[in-house]
């Protein structure tokens, strides 16, 4: 008998939603800062179409959290 496990949902963050989490940071912000590899990476899932893994983005947010604290949280 399998044991069933109810996977967690993946959510994704648009550029809009990135930005408000960023603290209203210019778009070319986040892609400077992915491109220098400080923020996640985006995932592409059409030609038009960017996204971030929403735990991807707010790991980053809480680490700027505690980073501002001391390391503490």
């Amino acid at each position: 008998m399998q044991s069933k496990t109810t996977a967690t949902p993946i959510v994704f963050y648009r550029l809009p939603r990135v930005r408000e989490i960023c603290g209203g940071v210019a778009p070319s912000t986040i892609w400077s800062w992915v491109k220098a590899g400080v923020f996640p990476k985006p995932i592409k899932l059409a030609a038009n179409t960017t996204v971030w893994n929403s735990v991807d983005v707010e790991a980053w947010a809480q680490s700027r959290i505690a980073d501002s604290r001391g390391g503490e949280q």
